[in-house]
């Protein structure tokens, strides 16, 4: 035998442990470094999800360059580097005793489980830990490709060695020294299991298993069984120590010590427990413990050996059989066992059979992947060996094929690591000696040397020849075993191969080492004499035949074919053909090999012909297979070459004898049979087989390809596999038509944009047709990629910010995306709303200014407000400064006085003074609301509120500052309930951050001393429901301050917080606050105003619940009498009970258990009804302790306290009612009908009355001045009539009556009107209020004439304050029906109201606050939010309208001003905006609103501009966005009666308001062009150009092009960002070319400029040149002397683009509009190339020759243009091989006459041959048989 080939191993380096450097780094000390450390490398690969899969199509040589990951552990750290870098570090209790990387379960990710002493720790890639206390002695632990393998210790005597239960819970995650920062806020777990196990440990008999199974971190570990004989039995192979398990096959090797045996065990599963069930058990498994039963059984036992294999690995035969391997180093050998599996039922059953073994001399061992690196079968790559032989030599064995020998470089003793020096083979080993094989990942491996050194080398894998990467590929997938073990032989052997001997071979000599083996295999005395040269005999011929000179050609690109002419240059020694003794004597070995060669790199050609960047390696491949088609004898493979490539005739030769009429396979012909006739007519010979194989990684660019045309042609897919016979992964996703079922195929295949460009034009044109179609409107729920496949970045973006759920997953899918986009495509950049701060900054046009204001810079809480958003709403107009100016408390105020001040002007300013601090100090409330959830905070700030600023200033007295006299009034006083209201303000600025807040933050702002405005923030941090943060501790420190608005902030905060949670914790916290729950015997004195506020947060924490115990406690407290306490704020109380008890039964009041008609008729008896006899039956279900409490209640006597009772009942009444249509509860809540009842019943309890009757009747409730009249019984309708007519006939108190009754129930009416139509901005219930607050406006003070049919002189018989007091609240309904809206003559009222007061002394702090709130609600959240009309919301809008308006700042008697911030709670943010995905800023854009069918009107869709506020949930049906300048979209929604999605929600159909549009070309967005006409683009581009004057024009004259001209790129940059245009628009349409000859392009360009952005198809410019560029190429080279293409690849490409055409003509393709490029175009370039083909004679005499011999044109130069003109006319009319024409002639010919034509039949015969072809051999042979 041949000695060995030898290579010689590249050395990376000395090798060192990357964590000891690490440690170094970390500083670690010295005395540590003794102890004992462990690291292993690990391929990347290992830790990726399984779902993130490699594209095929990536080269080799990015994959061998990734960096090895290495994992080393020292005691308790474990340190995960990568490369020269660390990249996590993991810290333990206790010290580590093995880890190892795995997969449980289903699992994609993979996690470190890390084995301790007591438990195993599991983290992920993330850092997240899971602690898995183990109850048994662990003694290690395996990877499994389910799970993780555990093996148990054996017991001794009956104890246990292992910690006990109580201990084992000590090494839980909660005592684990955090791991640094990249584990993060990791979610964690301590999963204790209490199973079968730990009975052991308790002594109790239980089953055992030595090993168990870990399917899952939260899960019980599993017994393992042994399956003998059929039967499954529990595991108790305690000897069988396990040395190696497989984490790809299911496949352990253990080592029995006693026996002296190895043995190889089969891992299964079986899901049930039947089988078990039915088997004998030596030991009873509990029934239903184990849901899956795993299994080991044993497969092979091999004996002998006295000491465990000290290494076991998988490597791969010659057929990727997988080998397991064991190393006994005792015995110096290597033991190889062949595993054989055979695949039943989708399951794989693996089997060892006895002769399937054998051995190899060997110290040391390890798998590598060397000969086929990119190949795969199955689940294991194919995996060599490289083995340390016992004489220190280094082998490389593939199977049992040794292969060749490596050798260390000599400069590795010289320690220089330089690749490039040049040394003798003897000077190798000088005294080195390698002694040691490790760390083996893929082909890299660490050598140790006998001097103690070790080196990272790497073997040599893959030539950096991407062509013949790709061959030797192709054959290592489509050769059968021997042969491609043959092959490799060859490959590897001795010789001049440079790219596997040298490291720095260039690619060229790479190729040529390949062909020369290919010809080697030809072998055959012709090939040789045709390939080998004589010696040159001059110098001049020895350079031009040298290697230099052909590598300079190669790089230059000199024409005239040198590049085919590679092979001359390799001459061929046929004597060492075969000198590796593998000479065969079978002499048909030869040619089948080379038969499969040729089909092999065949598939290979055939897809580079599909990729236009490849033409290069395209054509040298040609050039080989031509010369092996030719030693075949395949006279139609070489004629298909020549074909493509004509100049290969003149190097290669025809074929003289053919052995074969077998068809060559073409790709481009099976593409356009597939167009014209569908899948099913193109035959399946036509594609190369290695294209129809499952899993092959070289062909799969063209697998794709034909893939994709399968489905645009109908093909059904099974599985992975089509119909037309090749396989393909389609990604998940709905789909309607075929165009749609393709696009989700080039997303499972990950064919993106850029893969699309390249394709040959004609090729991606049906593919770019799929994309277009499905462009306008995609179906839902389909991938974020195949949406930018589309060119619909904004669909793309939308879908995943619903899907991204963490930041890694979201950089995964952005890598996703960007491979499915064009590089100049990609636009899909985050989109950041700008923020309030860098916002403000930016615009300095809105920065506010007081127009009396000295200093501009104040800051008064809304200076944030100004951001692109709200610009963008409310235009250029000043509304937002206005509203600013009007809720602005924090500058001193203008008063009005005389320049010369005298004494008594000083008492006026004071006056002046005390009204305008009565409305500043109301003023937070408006802005509260104006600012409501605004800004977002930043967590590292301290908590900022504006300052509330009682002072004024006199402008007649240059801005002179006057304050409030203290003297004159308490002015601390009058400010702690406006400070804490301030607060309030400021901290309902704060959005909810994806609904987090920091415990800290909160804690970090708490003062030093309690004060209102800490106490105002918690209010508003609970109104956000940010005080679930706070620990009960946290709560127990406000309160234990008693500081009363701290505890009032506190308990409505955590209320709100945990509103309808009825938390016992916080329960308890407020039930101490209410003194009738505590014992009669406790001390607690409460103010009223806490009790008050206590019961209130009492309902809002059990809202909606119905709770009885808490309803009955509340009923009490209506009418409890209050001790000791001010008498005054009884009504408050009563007050906070009803709105209390209401919450509660929220709406429930008919739905609730049977005590609720005893309650009703209790409520009722406290509004004042009929004397009740139920008390008894009350009394029986309360304690004796309430007894006691239920004695004080508001009675003397018998009698109840009405006027402090009424209200709280009926507004529980209200809400318990609300929306029932209860007409027995209404009935009883009647409006007073005689005289008597009107003087009986209080005015404002009417209004209350009707209000509660309304929203007990809610769907009656119409907004219509008829209604509102309904309202109003008969006698004071005629009551208030008569006033104008007669006054004498009435009695002054009587019409007192009748008009205090009147706007009372007016005002209810126009209350329940706000509260029904809450946020919807209904137009009627608009113009209705509108003119009911004129009327009133009118009766108070005559400002403007009313319309309508009002009375008139209702300020003669009621006081002002009343009417004050009515038009307030009707204006604040007003606002509430408008809330957010803006809305502009609803804003000129409030205006005009706010600025009475100076003059007018009648109004008052009451009045101020509700148009301070009017003005907030109408401008709510920046108008970014709205009211809802939910149970829960009307409840918080109603207690915060109630109708008793506060007398001063400090007043709380009959409701808290606290209770006024509750709107917080109704608010929703149906904010919508939307954003250009391309600029990322928010735009104007069309909105088609859709809301379900109700009871009063039908479905109705209407239009909206955004931004702008949507309908609520329950109605919205469905929003789309039309217009013609953004592409359509359409979010359908199911209404539901649910609240709006919270910002961060992931059902969210809005990704927080916002909707990504996109664009089209062609179009201006609406802020630059409103009314559209910068978008009459054709109209601008002829303007511009002056198209129809181009060519006359003089070139030279540059008077059109003076600077106020228009270029190119700048008109078509004001329709579009797209850099492939502007670029283009700069380069093809540049005016100011000078010569004439390009004025004919330059007009095309422009008229393609103008087709592609009016069509928005960017990507169709390519196309569109690259045609027209191919026909001017072949025009020029026919008329002149040039030789521009050599090739007839343009003319199959031009077919493909006719045939698509044709298809879209035809009506055969599914598209109903047009295609995508002109069809007149392509006919027209049809045209062109058939009158370049109107056969000159020259042509036709080529073709008599080519047709009669098979003989190409010849001659140096014109031979090859003409030649080439010959392909070109073969290609493009199909004519077929002369060869198949000769044998169809012959048999046409006997039957026909002499007379008659061949062309009907030959026709027939060659179906897709052009008829002037057919008509051209028909003359030819007629002609011929004339002569």
């Amino acid at each position: 035998m041949s000695p060995l080939a030898v290579r010689r191993l590249t050395v990376l380096g000395e090798f060192k442990p990357f964590g000891l450097i690490a440690e170094a780094l970390d500083g670690k000390p010295a005395d540590n470094v003794t102890d004992k450390y462990d690291y292993f490398l690990f391929d990347p690969e290992t830790v990726r999800e399984l779902d993130e899969t490699d594209d095929n199509d990536s080269s080799a040589s990015a994959l061998s360059d990734r960096c090895d990951h290495e994992l080393f552990i020292r005691r308790n750290r474990i340190i995960w580097s990568t490369g020269p870098r660390v990249f996590k570090r993991f810290t333990l209790p206790s010290p580590v005793i093995t880890a190892c990387w795995c997969r449980l379960g289903d699992m994609t990710e993979a996690l470190l489980c890390v084995l301790q002493v007591a438990c195993l720790t599991i983290y992920n890639t993330s850092g997240e830990v899971v602690s898995v206390p183990l109850s048994r002695t662990v003694t290690s632990v395996w990877p499994l490709p389910f799970g993780l393998l555990l093996q148990q210790a054996a017991e001794v005597n009956s104890t246990i060695h292992a910690p006990s239960s109580s201990s084992t819970t000590l090494f839980g995650v909660r005592d684990l020294p955090r791991p640094r920062r990249e584990s993060g806020h990791s979610p964690q777990h301590n999963v204790n299991f209490v199973t079968s196990l730990d009975h052991i440990a308790k002594g109790e008999t239980s089953p055992v298993s030595s090993h168990l199974i870990l399917k899952d971190p939260l899960e019980e570990p599993h017994l393992a069984h042994i399956e003998e004989r059929g039967k499954l039995n529990l595991m108790k192979e305690f000897d069988e120590t396990t040395i190696w398990t497989s984490d790809r096959i299911p496949l352990m090797a253990s080592y029995n010590t006693g026996k002296m045996q190895h043995s190889v065990w089969v891992a299964e599963t079986s899901n049930s427990n039947h089988e078990m069930a039915s088997a004998s058990l030596v030991d009873a498994v509990p029934a239903g413990v184990l849901a899956k039963q795993f299994s080991f059984r044993r497969i092979w036992q091999g004996k002998g050996a006295h000491t465990a294999a000290c290494k076991v690995f998988l490597a791969t035969d010659d057929d990727a059989a997988p080998i397991i391997c064991f190393l006994h180093q005792e015995q110096k050998k290597l033991m190889c066992v062949r595993l054989q599996s055979v695949e039943i039922n989708n399951e794989i059953i693996f089997d060892i059979k006895p002769d399937m073994s054998w051995s190899i001399p060997a110290v040391a061992a390890a798998p590598v992947i060397v000969t086929r690196p990119r190949a795969k079968v199955g689940l294991l790559p194919y995996s060599d060996m490289l083995v340390l032989a016992p004489e220190n030599v280094l082998l490389l064995y593939s199977g049992k094929h040794c292969l060749c020998r490596y050798m260390l470089p000599s400069c590795v003793s010289e320690g220089q690591f330089s690749h490039n020096l040049e040394f003798p083979e003897t000077s190798v080993t000088q005294g080195l000696k390698v002694i040691g094989l490790a760390d083996a990942v893929e082909g890299r491996i660490n050598v140790t040397v006998n001097n103690g050194k070790m080196f990272r080398c790497v073997l040599r894998r893959s030539p950096a020849s991407t062509l013949a990467n790709d061959c030797i590929t192709a054959m290592a997938e489509g050769l059968s075993t021997s042969f491609y073990s043959h092959f490799l032989s060859l490959l590897w052997k001795d010789g001049d191969l440079a790219y596997l001997a040298e490291a720095d071979s260039s690619v060229h000599s790479e190729w040529d080492s390949f062909c020369s083996i290919i010809m080697e295999m030809c072998g055959s005395s012709a090939t040789s004499k045709k390939i080998s040269n004589p010696m040159p005999q001059s110098s001049w011929e020895f350079l031009i035949h040298s290697k230099f000179h052909n590598n300079f050609c190669k790089h230059n690109f000199i024409t005239e074919n040198s590049s085919v002419t590679s092979l001359n240059v390799r001459r061929v020694d046929s004597s060492r053909i075969n000198s590796d003794g593998t000479k065969r004597s079978d002499k048909t070995f030869y040619p089948k090999l080379l038969m499969e060669s040729l089909h092999c790199l065949h598939a290979v050609y055939e897809s580079l012909k599909l990729n236009s960047l490849r033409k290069r390696d395209l054509e040298l491949l040609g050039f080989l297979l031509c010369n092996i088609a030719k030693f075949l004898g395949k006279e139609s493979y070489v004629d298909h070459y020549i074909r493509d490539f004509p100049g290969l005739s003149g190097t290669v030769g025809i074929c003289e004898t053919s052995f074969s009429q077998e068809t060559s396979p073409s790709l481009f012909r099976w593409l356009e049979n597939c167009l014209l006739h569908g899948y099913n007519s193109a035959s399946i010979n036509d594609l190369p087989p290695l294209i129809r194989k499952d899993g092959n990684s070289v062909v799969s660019w063209a697998r794709k390809i034909v893939s994709f045309y399968s489905l645009l042609s109908g093909a059904k897919h099974i599985g992975k596999q089509l119909s037309s016979g090749v396989y393909c992964n389609i990604a998940t996703g709905s789909y309607s038509t075929n165009e749609e079922l393709t696009v989700l195929a080039m997303v499972g295949e990950k064919f993106g944009l850029q893969q699309l460009d390249s394709l040959p034009s004609g090729v991606s044109l049906p593919l770019r047709h799929a994309l277009g179609k499905c462009r306008e409107s995609p179906p839902t729920g389909w991938p974020a990629a195949a949406y930018v496949l589309l060119g619909r970045e904004d669909l793309a973006l939308s879908c995943l910010e619903r899907s991204c759920k963490s930041k890694e997953i979201e950089t995964q899918t952005n890598v996703n995306l960007i491979s499915m986009s064009a590089p100049y495509m990609l636009h899909l950049h985050p989109v950041t709303i700008p923020s309030a701060v860098s916002d403000t900054t930016g615009l300095e046009n809105t920065k506010f200014e007081d127009a009396d204001s000295v200093d501009g810079s104040t800051i008064d809480g809304m200076e944030h407000i100004f951001n692109t958003s709200t610009q963008l709403r409310y235009g250029r107009d000043l509304r937002l400064n206005e509203v600013r100016r009007l809720l602005c408390s924090a500058r001193p105020v203008a008063i009005q006085t005389s320049v010369n001040p005298s004494a008594s002007d000083q008492d006026l300013q004071q006056a002046q003074l005390w009204h305008l601090a009565q409305r500043t100090t109301a003023l937070p409330f408006g802005r509260g609301a104006f600012t409501l959830a605004t800004i977002y905070t930043l967590l590292t700030e301290a908590f900022a509120v504006p300052k509330l600023v009682l002072a004024g200033r006199l402008p007649a007295q240059q801005n002179a500052t006057v304050n409030l006299d203290p003297n004159v009034k308490n002015i601390q006083e009058i400010k702690s309930w406006p400070e804490f209201n301030n607060a309030v303000a400021a901290g309902l600025r704060l959005a909810p951050l994806q609904g987090k807040m920091s415990r800290m933050w909160i804690i970090y702002n708490k003062p030093e001393e309690p004060n209102a405005i800490h106490a105002g923030l918690i209010l508003a941090l609970g109104l956000h429901g940010y005080l679930r943060v706070l620990t009960i501790t946290d709560i127990y420190q406000y309160l234990y301050q008693e500081h009363e608005t701290t505890t009032v902030g506190m308990m409505l905060g955590l209320a709100a917080s945990y509103r309808g949670t009825m938390q016992p914790a916080i329960s308890k916290v407020l039930y101490f606050h209410i003194p009738a729950r505590l014992p009669v015997a406790s001390e607690v004195e409460l103010p009223t105003l806490l009790q008050s506020a206590g019961l209130m947060s009492v309902g809002l924490l059990y809202e909606g619940s119905a709770h009885p115990q808490t309803m009955q406690i509340l009923l009490l407290e209506i009418g409890r009498r209050s001790a000791g306490d001010n008498v005054l704020e009884r009504e408050g109380y009563a007050v906070s009970a009803g709105f209390s008890l209401g919450l509660v039964a929220l709406g429930r009041g008919e739905d609730a258990l049977g005590f609720m008609d005893t309650m009703v008729d209790k409520l009722f008896h406290y509004i004042g009804g009929k004397e009740v006899n139920n008390d008894r039956s009350l009394s029986s279900i309360l304690s004796a302790d309430e007894h006691s409490r239920a004695a004080a209640q508001m009675m003397d006597g018998t009698a109840v306290n009405v006027d402090a009772t009424a209200p709280g009942a009926t507004l529980a009444l209200a809400l318990m009612f609300l929306k029932t249509e209860s007409q027995v509860i209404v009935s009883k809540l009647s409006i007073p009908q005689t005289q008597f009842e009107l003087q009986y019943v209080r005015p404002d309890f009417i209004m209350l009355r009707v209000i509660a009757r309304n929203l007990i009747m809610w769907s009656r409730i119409h907004p219509s001045q008829d209604w509102v009249e309904s309202q109003i019984p008969d006698i004071v309708k005629n009551g208030v009539k008569c006033l104008g007519d007669d006054a004498d006939d009435i009695d002054e108190m009587d019409a007192e009556a009748f008009v205090q009754a009147y706007v009372n129930i007016v005002a209810g009416a126009c209350i329940s009107l706000g509260l029904r139509f809450a946020g919807t901005k209904d137009a009627n219930a608009q113009e209705l209020l509108y003119s009911y607050a004129v009327y009133f406006l009118n009766e108070i003070k005559p400002v403007s004439a009313t319309s309508g049919t009002f009375p008139k002189g209702l300020s003669h018989y009621v006081d002002r304050s009343t009417l004050e007091i009515c038009l307030h609240l009707i204006v604040l309904s007003l606002s509430v029906v408008m809330a957010g809206s803006g809305h502009l003559q609803t804003f000129k009222l409030l205006r005009f109201l706010r600025n009475r007061n100076s003059a007018d002394g009648h109004v008052n702090y009451g009045v101020q606050m509700a148009v301070s709130l009017a003005i907030g609600f109408l401008f709510l959240g920046g108008g970014t939010r709205t009211f809802s009309t939910s149970n829960s919301s009307v409840a918080a809008l109603l207690i915060t309208l109630y109708p008793r308006l506060p007398t001063g700042p400090s007043d709380n008697r009959c409701h808290l001003q606290a209770f006024r911030h509750l709107y917080v709670l109704a608010t929703e943010a149906r904010w919508i905006q939307t954003v250009d995905v391309d600029t990322g800023l928010p735009v104007y854009a069309p909105l088609e609103v859709t809301i379900k069918e109700t009871e009063h009107y039908s479905e109705t869709s209407f239009c909206e501009v955004t931004p702008c506020l949507l309908p609520e949930r329950d109605i919205l049906k469905s929003i789309r966005i039309c217009g013609p300048r953004y592409w359509p979209q359409i979010i359908d929604l199911v209404p539901e009666d649910e609240p709006w999605w919270t910002p961060g929600d992931k059902n969210s159909p809005f990704n927080s308001g916002v909707v990504y549009i996109k664009r089209k070309v062609g179009a201006c967005s609406y802020i630059d062009d409103p009314i559209g006409c910068q978008s009459l683009l054709s109209r601008a581009m002829h303007k511009v150009f002056g198209l129809t004057s181009l060519k006359g024009r003089d070139p030279w004259s540059s008077a059109d092009y003076g600077p106020g001209s228009v270029t190119v790129d700048q008109l078509v940059g004001t329709f579009s960002s797209d850099p492939s245009l502007l670029a283009f628009a700069q380069l093809c349409c540049d005016p100011s070319w000078k010569s004439k000859s390009d004025i004919n392009f330059q007009e095309f360009c422009l008229q393609v400029l103008f087709e592609c952005v009016s069509k928005d198809r960017p990507a169709l410019l390519q196309v569109y040149l690259s045609l027209y560029t191919t026909i001017g190429s072949m025009a020029g080279q026919v008329t002149s002397d040039a030789v521009v293409l050599s090739d007839s690849l343009a003319i199959c490409n031009l077919k493909l683009a006719l045939a698509y055409n044709e298809t879209l003509l035809s009506g055969r393709s599914t598209a109903s509009r047009g295609g995508i490029v002109q069809s007149n175009f392509i006919a027209c370039l049809r045209k062109q190339v058939e009158e370049l083909l109107n056969c000159s004679q020259d042509l036709k005499d080529d073709f008599c020759n080519y047709m009669y011999s098979g003989r190409w044109p010849n001659g140096e130069f014109h031979g090859d243009k003409r030649s080439i003109l010959l392909s070109w006319y073969l290609q493009w009319f199909g004519v077929p091989a002369p060869s198949v024409i000769k044998m169809a002639v012959e048999k046409v010919k006997p039957k026909l006459k002499s007379s008659s034509t061949l062309v009907p039949l030959l026709h027939l015969l060659f179906p897709r041959t052009h008829i002037n072809a057919i008509a051209a051999i028909d003359n030819l042979f007629s002609s011929n048989e004339s002569r």
